[in-house]
């Protein structure tokens, strides 16, 4: 049976998907892949891969803190779709 692949749109902020590019690069991935890897797991968890939370404070991105915080990361612990958990919670914390 053929695979066959549908495209998805999305809108985000410019900086977030700048900073998520930038991220990913780090992770040897590409937006493409982690959309795919994000799907699976939906489906593979039958729901969101992640806990889904109110902050009480607002998260301040500036001058690229994420990824500089990425950067002095190690990148090995985020390297396949299994530690993708572990990812979103670094995500969520810094």
């Amino acid at each position: 049976m053929e695979n066959i692949t549908s495209a998805i749109s999305v809108q985000v902020d410019s900086r977030d998907k700048e900073m998520a590019n930038d991220l990913l690069k780090n992770l040897g991935l590409n937006m493409s892949t982690f959309v795919n890897m994000a799907i699976k797991q939906l489906l593979y968890t039958n729901g969101l891969p992640f806990e889904v939370k109110n902050q009480t404070q607002e998260t301040n991105y500036t001058d690229n803190s994420l990824s500089n915080t990425i950067k002095e990361k190690s990148a090995n612990n985020y390297n396949d779709i299994s530690t993708m958990p572990n990812l979103v919670d670094f995500i969520n914390n810094n």
